[in-house]
């Protein structure tokens, strides 16, 4: 599949990495900036310096802060935005919007009306658009795949024909696609295991050792499939590249903004002023409150993500968070 026309709306690290694997793959690709000074820069520049500088962008690309522009006879709409402003967007999308595959490659949940994007994309633009929906998820650090290391992702979709389309679109000697029925599943494990990363960023700032991080993936792993089963999920889901996969790589991989926050919590900063100085969109700390209020409603338990939830929001220390979490009552290994 080739010389399809793309849209991809947001131009953050993860939309700009994207996009330059469409262009690469000979797609006409236009990329959507909400900042028309931040759009500019990058046309001039053939790079995206506030998110990823230095690193050149595949030509020819189109950089843009029309919407009306960015999707006029697009095929395929890339919904890249953070997951808070997917809403915001996707309204303003809309009357551009015809039968377009639409491609879900925000992670998160959305605060208050604890929806996945899938979902968001449902209430927003209707039953049929959530029908052509495809949710791009996995392992993947954008500045690795803009500089075309080796990837493997999922895009999951209730259509097998639309799920196709998707790895067809991207597929290349360095993009790895796997298809996959299991949305709930996907979107869940993509949104959550960013909480996880905060708590294993925390317990390194904290120096608690390898054997207290091992143990955070695995025991956050465990909670992440309860709540996911309370949602259709397929536990084999979670334990692949859009659950375990990107666990792993965001709890320890030096570009894991999610984690990065954690280990400065972790080192004793204030949760607030470490995230007010980053430059990007920190999604787990959203998702934190999301899926604290997910458990609660829907009494499972999660204490990673609880203790998470108070060093963010209940001013716990750190400290204190752990000593809790270890007093917990013993119990079996699975449970719940």
């Amino acid at each position: 599949m080739s010389g399809h026309a793309v849209a991809v709306l947001g131009a953050g690290s993860w939309g700009t990495a994207l996009a330059d694997v469409l262009v690469r793959n000979g797609h006409d690709v236009r990329l959507w900036a909400r900042d028309a000074a931040h759009a500019a820069a990058m046309r001039d520049s053939g790079t995206n310096e506030r998110y990823l500088p230095g690193i050149a962008l595949g030509r020819p690309l189109s950089v843009t802060s029309d919407l009306a522009e960015a999707m006029d006879g697009a095929g395929f709409v890339l919904s890249v935005c953070p997951s808070h402003a997917v809403r915001e967007v996707l309204r303003r999308a809309a009357p551009h919007l015809g039968d377009q595959v639409l491609v879900s490659a925000s992670k998160g949940i959305e605060l208050g009306t604890h929806r996945r994007m899938s979902e968001v994309i449902v209430e927003t633009l209707g039953k049929a658009a959530g029908r052509r929906t495809v949710v791009l998820s996995g392992p993947s650090f954008a500045e690795e795949l803009l500089r075309r290391l080796p990837t493997a992702v999922v895009a999951a979709s209730r259509s097998e024909a639309h799920a196709l389309a998707v790895q067809s679109l991207f597929r290349n000697g360095y993009f790895r696609v796997y298809t996959q029925p299991d949305v709930d599943g996907v979107e869940l494990g993509g949104a959550l295991k960013n909480v996880i990363a905060l708590a294993a960023g925390i317990s390194d700032g904290l120096e608690l050792g390898s054997n207290a991080r091992a143990a955070l993936i695995n025991r956050g792993l465990a909670e992440v499939v309860r709540l996911a089963r309370h949602f259709g999920a397929r536990e084999t889901t979670l334990g692949g590249l859009a659950g375990l996969g990107d666990l792993v790589l965001t709890c320890t991989g030096r570009l894991s903004r999610n984690r990065s926050a954690g280990l400065s919590i972790g080192a004793g900063r204030r949760p607030a002023e470490v995230i007010g100085e980053m430059d990007q969109v920190v999604e787990g700390v959203r998702t934190a409150r999301a899926a604290y209020e997910l458990s609660r409603d829907r009494h499972v338990e999660m204490p990673i993500t609880s203790s998470v939830y108070s060093i963010l929001y209940e001013d716990v220390a750190p400290r204190e968070a752990l000593a809790q979490l270890m007093a917990r009552e013993p119990k079996p290994e699975r449970w719940g």
